[in-house]
């Protein structure tokens, strides 16, 4: 599996070379593969900010103790969930569905009604928990498909979330931060590359039943 030498490839990158950034085609190619991430029903409860202009990512940087990497990579990449899930987002959903594959939208009325169940049924904390969930697969995606295409990435959890979201004005837009990756190129003298992977052995990590 080639699959299994880009994951023993990346590694969450710690100093990114200044000089080399995406292609406008690999930085396309990077989201079209997220915006496939496994979601919930399909939901996507969340929204990802790509994350260019220098002086914002000074500000970012600041928020997030200093670590180099927000501002060196070529592009850092923000995960942010929808702050109120709401029935809206269901009707959004199931309207593009029904545009997407040319179907009546009332037969998807119980599909609806179940998504409406589920967001009805969360409070505060269960919603942050469970769009944060989803903003975390399309993370994973990210990375994988970033990896599979040789391009470095770090992800990140180190930084002020409230900070984020006042820099980035996230709270008018109905969003608020959840996680966030760098990326872009390994610079060659970071040192952690030349570093063996290290992870639970297969035996103790998966247990068949």
């Amino acid at each position: 599996m080639d699959i299994l030498n880009k994951l023993e490839w990346r590694y969450a990158v710690k100093k990114f070379d200044t000089t080399k950034k995406l292609s406008a085609a690999q930085l396309d190619g990077l989201m079209a593969a997220t915006r496939l991430s496994a979601s919930a029903y399909g939901l996507q409860p969340y929204k990802i900010l790509v994350v260019e202009n220098p002086a914002v990512r000074e500000q970012l940087k600041a928020a997030s103790w200093n670590q180099p990497q927000i501002t060196d990579a070529s592009q850092l990449i923000v995960f942010a969930r929808y702050a109120n899930l709401q029935e809206s987002h269901v009707d959004d959903y199931t309207n593009n569905i029904a545009a997407t594959r040319q179907i009546n939208p009332e037969d998807l009325a119980g599909f609806a009604g179940m998504m409406k169940g589920t967001v009805n049924s969360l409070d505060a904390a269960g919603a942050a928990a469970w769009t944060s969930r989803q903003a975390y697969l399309a993370l994973g995606t990210l990375l994988t498909a970033a990896a599979a295409e040789g391009i470095d990435a770090c992800p990140m959890e180190g930084f002020d979330a409230s900070k984020y979201d006042e820099i980035l004005g996230l709270k008018d837009k109905g969003l608020a931060t959840v996680v966030i990756a760098a990326i872009g190129f390994r610079a060659e003298d970071d040192v952690m590359q030349h570093a063996k992977k290290v992870r639970k052995p297969i035996a103790e990590l998966v247990e068949m039943i």
